[in-house]
């Protein structure tokens, strides 16, 4: 795709200063950037390459004041990285838009599939299931019996949706994750045996969520596992049967949710975060990687760290109390022989 400078700005809304038939044909980071090529800086520590870089196109804050000649025509915006979301979405350019079935795709008679959906080699999709316009699904993508897919959706190569889960208009499912597997529940036994509880209920996506590679949402065990609108999940992701994620919620890789908890909007999950199951987690709550989570969150817009999880605030101060334990050590013990040989010089002098 080529396009030229004015183009860019006037789908940003931007201010263009230089050449605004100047034209890329591709994004690049700053600091390899040819010609040809759009970049972008967005962070001041990157800021030297500016005069340096050969791109064609760079994309710049608005308060953006060069201390040297800039050689790009630059184009300023009020938020550099929401804008630069937009133009790689024009650049990604992955679905053509023409409503191609691959022959080699097996689709039930029974499903329907709307205008303008591509559908790759080896997909499945099953009896009763509704894949609404503008989507694509990559090759060997499995859509289950009565799923419902809406509109401009993507569905990667590899991903499994499973019978009767229902996913919004604009998601994104990433190669290899499992929407609708069994949640874990089984019952104890007498004979030390565990009988599995069947899982009954689905998964709902709603609009504008993208979960991650590899990730797995469990399908209710009655009801609806929950993702709300706009919730984003990393690779390697779990979230455990008929939990809630709040809306704008986002978690790095790994994070892990037990069954029935609820997330409230905003929150921020760190990598490796744990949550036990039946909690309840305020809105905004944020975590720092690897805290572990055993109640639940009543104060919104709490930052917590550590496992179990406290005060984002108090376990910095612990930590670095922690490191000096050692020393810490040392001293209180040499301490102790001070006030021993005290006590001693006073029992030999009453």
């Amino acid at each position: 795709m080529k396009v030229t400078a004015a183009q860019l700005a006037q789908l940003l809304q931007g201010t263009l200063e230089g050449n605004p038939d100047a034209s890329v044909s591709r994004p690049a980071r700053i600091e390899e950037a040819g010609d040809g090529d759009l970049a972008f800086l967005d962070n001041p520590r990157y800021e030297s390459h500016a005069y340096t870089t050969s791109a064609t196109i760079l994309l710049v804050h608005e308060s953006f004041k060069p201390t040297s000649k800039v050689k790009p025509t630059l184009i300023r915006v009020p938020d550099v990285r929401s804008s630069l979301a937009i133009l790689l979405q024009q650049f990604q350019n992955v679905h053509s838009g023409e409503g191609v079935i691959s022959a080699h795709a097996a689709v039930h008679e029974g499903a329907q599939i709307a205008a303008g959906t591509d559908v790759g080699d080896f997909v499945v999709v099953e009896a009763g299931a509704v894949i609404g316009s503008n989507c694509r699904i990559y090759g060997q993508a499995f859509i289950g019996a009565n799923v419902r897919i809406g509109d401009h959706c993507t569905i990667f190569p590899g991903a499994r949706i499973l019978h009767d889960c229902q996913i919004g208009n604009h998601c994104v499912v990433h190669s290899n994750a499992v929407i609708g597997s069994d949640g874990f529940g089984f019952a104890p036994q007498p004979d030390g045996t565990w009988k599995k509880v069947p899982q009954v209920g689905n998964v709902v996506l709603e609009d504008y969520v993208e979960v991650g590679a590899n990730s797995c949402i469990d399908r209710a065990a009655l009801g609806s596992t929950l993702i709300r609108m706009g919730a984003k999940l990393d690779n390697l992701v779990h979230i455990a049967h008929n939990v809630e994620v709040g809306r704008n919620t986002v978690m790095a890789a790994q994070v892990g949710v037990a069954g029935s908890t609820k997330i409230g909007d905003n929150c921020q999950l760190g990598g490796q975060t744990g949550i036990a199951g039946h909690l309840t987690l305020a809105d905004g709550t944020r975590t720092q990687a690897q805290s572990g989570l055993g109640s639940s969150v009543k104060e919104p817009g709490k930052a917590l760290f550590g496992a179990p999880a406290i005060d984002y605030n108090d376990y910095v101060r612990s930590y670095v109390v922690f490191k000096q334990l050692p020393d810490l050590q040392k001293r209180i013990r040499s301490l102790e022989k001070a006030l021993q040989r005290l006590m001693q010089d006073d029992n030999a002098n009453p």
